[in-house]
């Protein structure tokens, strides 16, 4: 553990974390790293509305694009609102000055920004969510959650139990009634801590993973997530691993949710322990 210093006393790392992590650090100029919101650059809240940034992400994310080939932010949010609670507006201007690029990529991929084109590219709202949202209310009725709270995302609609009572339990009441009401409108259910989302299929993290490496022709990716909707990320980089690009697979740990925990390479605590990563490759990063 020792490798990443001693200020994040609770970080892991697997038998081949670091070596990975050196690989990473010595091809990062030719690298891009991935990073969700949520999570690993906002602590989670109560209020989704009130998730904003860690206050030094900006810092840290203008000297990680002095090195690596670009920095990109892959969420769930849409992307108006993750420029907001991140100021990433203010941050991918400063990114772009040093000729770098800053991406964002909303509503697991479906919404698109970057700090040279900053104008949001995104389609229409899928067929059959505004039938599924008039049904909501019903639905949340029948699993005993009519208490829980609605984000209406345009693409998306996420149903937070966090404020319920008890949020996991009333989380998998609602999976089974929400996967049945969805799937006759061609919607799909992402579970997360507690939130349940529905969205259109054919669009996840790991897809953006892959549109990146090849737009950018990169030769390695970081990608750093804490729940659920990041393991398509996970496993697309884990495909350009066999495929011989540097990667590294970091997660942001919590007592909430531990499925990425066995998948990653690094295991650090919260969001703090992601800018204190991001640090220190930055610092080790050559060039």
């Amino acid at each position: 553990m020792s490798w990443l210093g001693s200020r994040v006393e609770s970080t892991s790392t697997t038998s081949q974390g670091a070596s990975r992590y050196r690989d990473l650090a010595a091809n990062l100029s030719r690298s891009v790293v991935g990073l969700d919101f949520d999570g690993v650059l906002s602590p989670i809240v109560d209020d989704p509305a009130t998730a904003h940034i860690h206050p030094d992400a900006g810092e840290v994310l203008l000297a990680l694009a002095h090195k690596a080939r670009a920095v990109a932010v892959i969420t769930g949010r849409p992307a108006r609102q993750a420029l907001s609670l991140g100021a990433l507006d203010e941050v991918g201007g400063a990114i772009a000055e040093i000729g770098s690029e800053l991406y964002l990529f909303g509503q697991y991929g479906n919404e698109r920004w970057s700090s040279t084109n900053r104008r949001i590219v995104s389609p229409r709202p899928p067929h059959g969510l505004s039938t599924f949202l008039r049904e909501l209310p019903r639905l949340l009725r029948e699993a005993d959650a009519a208490g829980a709270h609605l984000e209406e995302k345009g693409l998306a609609v996420a149903v937070h139990t966090r404020q319920l009572p008890d949020p996991d339990a009333a989380r998998d009441r609602l999976v089974p009634v929400l996967e049945e009401a969805a799937a006759r409108h061609d919607l799909v259910v992402e579970p997360g801590r507690a939130v349940v989302e529905v969205r259109s299929a054919g669009m996840h993290k790991g897809k953006v993973v892959v549109t990146l490496v090849e737009e950018l022709d990169a030769k390695g990716f970081l990608f750093a997530g804490d729940d659920l909707g990041d393991l398509e990320a996970f496993h697309a980089v884990a495909d350009l691993r066999e495929a011989g690009l540097s990667t590294l697979l970091v997660c942001s740990a919590s007592d909430e949710q531990s499925a990425l925990v066995p998948l990653a390479d690094v295991v650090v605590p919260g969001p703090e322990g992601v800018l204190d990563l991001l640090r220190r490759l930055t610092a080790d990063a050559r060039g």
